[in-house]
């Protein structure tokens, strides 16, 4: 203030007129008193009307900052902090020249821990992951030690350890095509999804399609403990922890890209060709020659002699690869109002990418399931087929669909929403997550990177690809880490839960069977 009243004296001073030299320097002071007093007084209202126009402002802005970031918050969460201004970190990949030998990156190119990442509140996990606490039930009580895992080594191909947010891997055998790539490249995305953020453990994980570890053989009392085996199926006379499988992240060998790709292209084809505009039949493509009853199903193929209602065909992979698989495109195969589900010699992978189609999907009777399958609801998310007369149930519900055209549709959507909504790659991630937790808490020993085992990281596994392998493998590569946590885990279920579930379930099933008997009555 003294420099502004020093200017203004200087070059603002009144003009007075002459007259007695005292009265003019009395005047001349008491003016100058005047004008900085009032200078003064005007500044301060202008200080005070400004500070109180900028808070205001900065509430203002501050109320629609939170409300803008509360707005997309799920469910409504409330915010616990923010990454404002923060850019997330990029992950690197450093491919060396040719013949040279990959190396993992450094911690300078990737970091173990994120400690940058604040957490917000965040939405319950699909209902599916309850049944993360059922896969681990036969260890809870007494826990795994070394010894119950080092028994699952003779069927299984591999050895995961992570430490201290690095991954190792020690290979035991080589499964079927490169499951084995896709499936640690997995592991690898997960910890670049969440850096430092599992526990340390180990685990065997087997690539084959049949669940390995036999129930009946350790239920007596004097049973040893049952290995613990990663798996990508079981069913109820195995024990298996069931865990995502190798095509979430691409199968080369079909060119079936990496499922966040998948998931557009075939919704792209759902919009291409409408629910009522599709053909009114049941639709499957597969290798007959694998499984029980696919040998079955073809006999259920249009003739001369009948049509049940299903249109079926040969998938002659080997032909497919020659022509460029230009016809076994998933994405063109929404085609139809009905789409049929059946298993190979144990699960089959197809069953995301029927339920994705918008059409009711037809499943025949399963014997086995994967990570997800078990929350599926009959007549909610498909329609029940039976393996007995198995074309007769068939041509009964491509019947009941064209009768009644809007429940059929409900049915198909609501099985593909279960897959858009409930199976994207982020929740993928989120049950590998939760599934390794919980699976680290009953671990009794302390875990070991072994003599054989090797680093494992992105740079050995995908750099000396080519083709769709690297394709595939760079289009899944998670870039940097989450910035959220994962989605809060439900409770296991209680045993009456378990039971009316299962109920339930086969109830509605008979129900339908009912309704096929007495069709067949009738016709009879």
């Amino acid at each position: 203030m003294a420099d502004i009243r020093e200017d203004n004296g200087k070059h603002h001073r009144p003009q007075l007129p002459h007259s007695n030299g005292n009265i003019l320097a009395s005047g001349c002071k008491r003016g100058i008193k005047r004008w900085v007093l009032v200078a003064a007084v005007l500044f301060s209202v202008v200080l005070v009307g400004y500070s109180r126009i900028w808070t205001s402002f900065a509430k203002f802005e501050a109320s629609q900052t939170f409300q803008s970031v509360t707005a997309k918050l799920p469910f409504g969460g409330k915010v616990v902090s923010s990454r404002t201004n923060v850019k997330p970190y990029q992950f690197s990949l450093n491919c060396p020249e040719q013949k040279a030998t990959p190396k993992c990156s450094t911690s300078a190119d990737y970091p173990l821990t994120d400690n940058a990442k604040e957490t917000i509140s965040t939405q319950q996990c699909p209902e599916y992951f309850r049944w993360i606490h059922q896969d681990l039930e036969p260890w809870k009580q007494e826990g795994i030690s070394r010894s119950t895992l080092e028994s699952a080594k003779s069927v299984a191909q591999f050895r995961l350890v992570i430490i201290s947010g690095k991954a190792y891997v020690e290979i035991y055998g080589r499964p079927y095509q490169t499951r084995d790539l896709f499936t640690m490249w997995g592991f690898v995305q997960l910890l670049r999804s969440f850096p430092g953020k599992l526990p340390d453990l180990e685990l065997m994980f087997r690539c084959g399609d049949e669940p390995m570890i036999v129930r009946s053989a350790h239920q007596a009392s004097n049973a040893s403990a049952p290995p613990a085996l990663f798996q990508y199926s079981g069913n109820s006379d195995s024990l298996v922890i069931v865990f995502p499988d190798w095509t979430f992240w691409g199968w080369a060998e079909t060119n079936v890209k990496p499922w966040t790709t998948m998931l557009d292209l075939i919704s792209e084809g759902n919009i291409r060709t409408k629910w009522q505009d599709r053909s009114p039949y049941a639709y499957w493509k597969g290798n007959p020659g694998v499984g029980f009853y696919r040998s079955d199903l073809m006999t259920c193929n249009v003739s001369d002699i009948h049509d049940w209602n299903a249109r079926l065909y040969v998938q002659d992979w080997r032909k497919e690869k020659k022509q460029g698989f230009k016809h076994s495109k998933l994405e063109d195969q929404c085609t139809h109002r009905y789409k049929i589900y059946i298993e190979g010699w144990a699960w089959s992978v197809s069953e995301k990418y029927i339920l994705a189609c918008d059409s009711m999907t037809l499943i025949v009777k399963p014997s086995f399931y994967d990570f997800f399958s078990r929350s599926l609801e009959p007549m909610k998310h498909y329609w029940p087929l039976k393996t007995e007369k198995l074309c007769r149930s068939i041509e009964f519900a491509v019947e009941w669909g064209n009768t009644h055209p809007d429940k059929a549709q409900a049915i198909g959507k609501a099985g593909s929403e279960f897959i858009r909504e409930s199976l994207k790659m982020e929740y993928v991630y989120d049950y590998m997550f939760h599934s390794l937790n919980e699976y680290a808490k009953l671990l009794k020993f302390k875990p070991r990177i072994p003599e054989g085992a090797v680093e494992l990281c992105a740079e050995p596994l995908v750099c000396p690809q080519t083709g769709l392998w690297k394709e595939f493998l760079l289009d899944s590569m998670v870039k940097s880490p989450r910035d959220t946590p994962p989605c809060t885990m439900p409770p296991p279920f209680d045993n009456p839960t378990l039971q009316a579930l299962r109920e339930r379930n086969e109830h509605i099933i008979e129900q339908v069977d009912l309704w096929r008997s007495r069709r067949w009555q009738d016709k009879d």
